[in-house]
């Protein structure tokens, strides 16, 4: 049906944080995947408290069993992470928490850094926060460069940051930063919900989308495929004809009952796409 391969999709420890890492790993092999990417959040993975040495281990685990690392994602929406903020504290160690992830992304040999806008205070004139992030992430990503690291930007829902909502706005970002190793992810859900569609990503951002998130929503939510309402099959029939050759990962922690047991999750998430693209 379409131009997408099951070889394209990731691991990913999303709803892992419950469960032993070596877990998610041999769930990873069981899948049959080739690439990882991971999930920064303590106990697994806390940037700041993971050392080269952690890191090393941490990849000859990933190795011995036949995988690589694709992206590295710290948590920057639940945790006390912001690059956008007001508060200089507050923005100066999160810039430094995102330069640390670049160099761990070295000693995971993980090609990309997952990147977020961060938020303003609700209240002040956006052009305020907007230039703390356009500034923020212009270091960060310059500072990766210098290290060999890519990075992506994700839109993140209304909810979650008043800076970049869309496909435009992260277009506008892009732009204005204009740093050659800054891409664009795209998260179905976040798309979804900002009304946004796959041809309009692509539209607005073409060969610089570098990372896709495909999940169910309705149409929020982080689910797996089956218990939201989004189309599928539309989805991968979009990104085919669009000529999307990058990784997808399945961002699954909409839902708190993954966490408890995620291997079904994603049994069913691969179900869905196999039978999509075998139609």
């Amino acid at each position: 049906m379409s131009g997408i391969r099951l070889e394209q999709f990731t691991g990913s420890n999303f709803s892992y944080q419950h469960l032993p890492f070596d877990r998610f790993l041999d769930d990873t092999v069981a899948l049959g995947r080739e690439r990882v990417e991971l999930w920064g959040i303590a106990p697994q993975l806390h940037v700041p408290q993971l050392s080269n040495e952690d890191a090393r281990g941490i990849r000859r685990r990933i190795t011995e069993r036949g995988l690589a690392v694709h992206c590295l994602t710290p948590e920057q929406v639940i945790y006390p992470v912001n690059v956008a903020s007001p508060s200089r504290w507050l923005r100066e160690s999160s810039i430094a928490m995102f330069r640390r992830a670049a160099e761990l992304c070295v000693e995971l040999e993980s090609p990309l850094l997952f990147l977020t806008a961060g938020r303003g205070f609700e209240d002040e004139p956006m052009d305020a926060a907007w230039r703390r992030s356009v500034d923020a992430i212009g270091e960060i990503a310059a500072y990766a460069g210098t290290l060999g690291v890519d990075c992506v930007l994700e839109p993140l829902q209304r909810i979650e940051s008043n800076l970049v909502n869309d496909a435009a706005t992260l277009a506008r970002m892009l732009d204005e930063i204009a740093a050659p190793n800054l891409g664009a992810a795209l998260d179905t859900v976040a798309m979804a919900t900002a009304g946004d569609t796959i041809d309009g990503y692509f539209a607005a951002l073409g060969g610089r989308i570098r990372h896709v998130h495909l999940i169910d929503g309705k149409p929020n939510g982080h689910l797996a495929w089956g218990d939201g309402e989004l189309p599928l099959g539309e989805y991968l029939e979009a990104l085919g004809r669009q000529g999307y050759d990058g990784c997808l990962t399945f961002e699954l922690f909409g839902d708190g009952t993954y966490a408890f047991d995620p291997r079904p999750a994603l049994d069913r998430c691969f179900a869905a796409v196999g039978r999509e693209l075998a139609a």
